[in-house]
């Protein structure tokens, strides 16, 4: 099963996948070399690792499907179809999955690409689940912000299926036809309807649904930080955890129903009624939360172990893990992708490792009590297993490894599991048909998780999360065998020792600039700008990025995790350029998420409360060798053109930061006597057509001009006239929509550039741009 799996990771670590030609003829050789050397075990492995390769190849192309044509991007289509389980309905929006039948651009039919991901703004008819829609789209291929440590939106869609994404455009033809079949997520809308009802006006009633249904979509930023904090938030997910529970109390509860009965035990013993039960417990439980990705995983590993027992197999704990794993990958390659994937097997193999076949602490003979070295070794334990085990997995995907974890869950884990869960289950299920029963047990789970969250709370704010830099793929190996070690049985020569085989990963720091140098990271943050600065010691951030809702800007979803990766926990300088949006919108979430030194402004109205310098022209100061040095405003210049211009002055060469200048005051830089010229220049206004005045670009004359846009922004930058004027002077270009992130560091051949979507390119990344300019 590692064999295949290892397979399966190879063909998603491809920026392109083979043909079918090459599927299709090589699988029935590898299948022939698994019967060849059937003698052979170890030789097997190879010819397996084939299979799964091959398996998760030919399962790709078949998710490809019939791809979006780039000439039915941006316009107007029509679209029939089904609505795909609960809607998300937001306060000015709904956002749903639909799965089309019919679609045409104007009289031309058109193939469907498969499931949509659509955003219907200020509908009239909302619509449900299950329902069958005509509706007016605008649709384009699936795109999102590429950078270094951050959330991979693109692979996200790819393991939902979803091939397209867009919104409905306010049309007369827009129109319900019938309200379709889907028994369940109608059933499940309507649970969601009633616990909105019964819970309103509880602030940690917004957990219920994300505990019975798998819908946390009510809950706040801030809940989800401190389970995030705590390493708790794998209970507010039907986990496998819960699932498991849920099928434990079903096979228990029918084990010993079924016993009770002569009759029934002549028909089936207990044990195997037991599994039945438990089974279809976790397949009704699995139904209520709309068989989400995380849940079907779940749910193949309870139906292994409840299998077994129906057929009486006795398999081992390690098989019966091995054969959850083959199935999941078999049925569902992409789950590779997903950090659950990885954080549900890896907890399950560590446990496994750390508790199999271990000497336990029996109660003495006779004695009454419980013994609190049993307790410790049943659960204690195990949290520490987990925390200690699961720290490099932890690392390497988000950078942040809980430190409170170990705490938190032995208490949260058995409250969630013996209180909050059975009340929230049985409170949902008795809501419909006994609704005062209902809402009396669903405020009784509530009120456990009151009686629970300050003290996660108190440990989120007492113990944050340890945050370290990405660890390279090769510190990975050595903390691996360093647990390994540390978590063998007793008796095992020197298990301190282990600890040194995690260094290189907790000591690892990504490398940074020398002395004097400056590096240039212009972060993806879509139709918006964030250009970091790095010198030796310092940070400076120019803008933020956008603010898109009230949950997500680029602050949040971009910049810190930048940071974090990169191994840096401090803003020296931030510089707010000017008041749009779309570059001062994530200085919020900024300021509240990291410690930022000095602030630079033009906008001091959009800063309330906090300490600002106004950026003017003249303003210099050095960090590390290099020379920062305001060169605009002077006077009373206001919006795009009051926007902060900054020249960043290395050994290596400057970097002029114009932010959304125009042409007026290009004018006034061109006549105030500054040094214009530098090596690498952000485009002014994202390559408006009012800014990049062909005097401004030859005073300027650099070697690289950056492109800070969004992937099919409504302005249309950068426009073809500004591209033109930079390209007739041989000045090298690159887009963020092309590149993603763009880093450019000093080298032995002068600047060079590094692209996050070309150096990360995976099959599943749409091929908007094959290099960059």
């Amino acid at each position: 099963m590692l064999a295949f799996l290892f397979g399966v990771i190879a063909a998603y670590g491809q920026f392109r996948l083979p043909g079918w030609w090459l599927v299709l003829s090589a699988a029935p050789l590898a299948l022939a070399l698994i019967w060849l050397l059937a003698r052979y075990p170890l030789a097997r492995l190879i010819p397996i690792f084939l299979c799964g390769y091959l398996w998760a190849c030919g399962h790709a192309l078949w998710l490809h499907g019939v791809p979006l044509p780039e000439s039915a991007q941006g316009v107007d289509l029509l679209i029939e179809g089904e609505v795909l389980g609960m809607p998300d309905n937001g306060p000015r929006r709904q956002r749903f999955l639909f799965m089309p039948t019919l679609m045409s651009q104007g009289e031309k039919p058109l193939a469907p690409p498969g499931r949509l991901r659509l955003s219907w703004y200020e509908a009239d008819n909302p619509v449900r689940a299950g329902e069958r829609w005509r509706l007016r789209v605008r649709l384009k291929s699936p795109h999102g912000m590429a950078n270094p440590h951050t959330f991979d939106y693109e692979g996200w869609l790819w393991q939902q299926r979803i091939r397209a994404v867009g919104y409905v455009r306010s049309s007369t033809e827009n129109r319900r036809l019938d309200s379709g079949h889907a028994p369940i997520d109608s059933l499940r809308e309507g649970l969601r309807e009633r616990l909105s009802l019964a819970l309103d006006g509880r602030a940690l009633g917004a957990l219920i649904p994300a505990l019975t249904i798998g819908d946390r979509a009510a809950m706040s930023d801030e809940q989800w930080r401190v389970l995030v904090d705590t390493g708790t938030n794998h209970l507010m997910a039907i986990s496998g955890l819960h699932v498991g529970l849920v099928a434990g109390w079903a096979f228990f509860l029918m084990r010993w129903l079924w016993s009770r009965s002569g009759g029934a035990l002549g028909l089936l013993p207990a044990p195997q009624a037991g599994a039945l039960g438990g089974l279809a417990a976790a397949l009704l439980y699995a139904a209520m939360a709309g068989f989400s990705i995380p849940t079907q995983r779940a749910l193949a590993m309870i139906a292994v172990l409840m299998l077994a027992w129906l057929l009486r197999r006795t398999p081992t704990p390690s098989h019966t893990l091995a054969l959850a794993l083959g199935v999941v990958v078999v049925l569902d390659p992409p789950a590779v992708l997903a950090a659950g994937f990885w954080l549900s097997f890896v907890a399950v193999a560590l446990l496994l490792y750390g508790m199999g076949a271990r000497r336990h602490f029996p109660a003495e003979k006779g004695g009454r009590g419980l013994d609190p070295r049993r307790l410790w070794w049943r659960w204690g334990r195990a949290q520490w297993l987990l925390a200690l085990g699961l720290t490099p997995l932890l690392l390497s995907l988000f950078q942040l490894a809980p430190i409170s974890s170990p705490l938190a869950n032995l208490i949260a884990v058995p409250w969630m599991g013996l209180v909050v869960v059975p009340t929230a289950l049985l409170g949902t299920l008795a809501l419909p048909l006994l609704p005062m029963l209902g809402e009396g047990l669903l405020w009784l789970s509530v009120g456990a998780l009151e009686l629970l969250w300050p003290l996660l709370v108190w440990l989120a704010e007492t113990l944050p999360p340890l945050s370290l830099p990405e660890p390279p793929l090769w510190t990975l190996v050595p903390a691996v065998l360093g647990i390994a070690w540390m978590l063998a049985p007793a008796g095992w020569p020197n298990r301190w020792a282990g600890v040194l085989l995690l260094l290189p990963m907790l000591l690892f720091r990504p490398p940074g600039p020398a002395h004097g140098e400056a590096w240039l990271t212009l972060l993806d943050v879509g139709q918006g700008l964030a250009a970091a600065v790095r010198t030796e010691n310092s940070l400076l951030m120019f803008d933020t990025g956008p603010r898109y809702s009230a949950s997500f800007d680029t602050g949040r979803a971009v910049i810190l995790p930048w940071m974090r990766g990169e191994g840096l926990s401090r803003i020296d300088t931030l510089v707010l350029s000017h008041g749009d949006n779309d570059h001062i919108g994530g200085a919020r979430s900024l300021l509240q998420g990291v410690a930022v030194g000095q602030i630079y402004t033009s906008v001091p109205e959009k800063l309330p409360g906090l300490e600002y310098t106004l950026c003017r022209r003249g303003e210099v100061w050095m960090a590390d060798g290099v020379r920062f040095r305001f060169i605009h405003p002077e006077g009373r210049w206001r919006g795009n053109d009051g926007s902060c211009v900054l020249r960043v002055e290395s050994v290596h060469g400057a970097i002029l930061l114009p932010g959304d200048i125009e042409v007026a005051a290009e004018r006034a830089l061109l006549g105030s006597g500054e040094s214009l010229d530098a090596d690498i220049l952000i485009a002014p206004h994202h390559g408006s057509k009012s800014s990049s005045s062909a005097r401004f670009i030859d005073a300027v004359a650099p070697e690289w001009l950056l492109y800070p846009v969004g992937y099919r922004n409504r302005y249309g930058h950068p426009h073809p006239q500004v591209v033109a004027r930079y390209r007739a002077r041989g000045i090298t270009t690159a887009s963020s929509v092309c590149g993603g992130a763009l880093m450019l560091k000093p080298g032995e051949e002068g600047w060079q550039l590094q692209a996050w979507r070309v150096q990360y390119r995976r099959f599943w990344h749409a091929p908007f741009c094959d290099e960059i300019d």
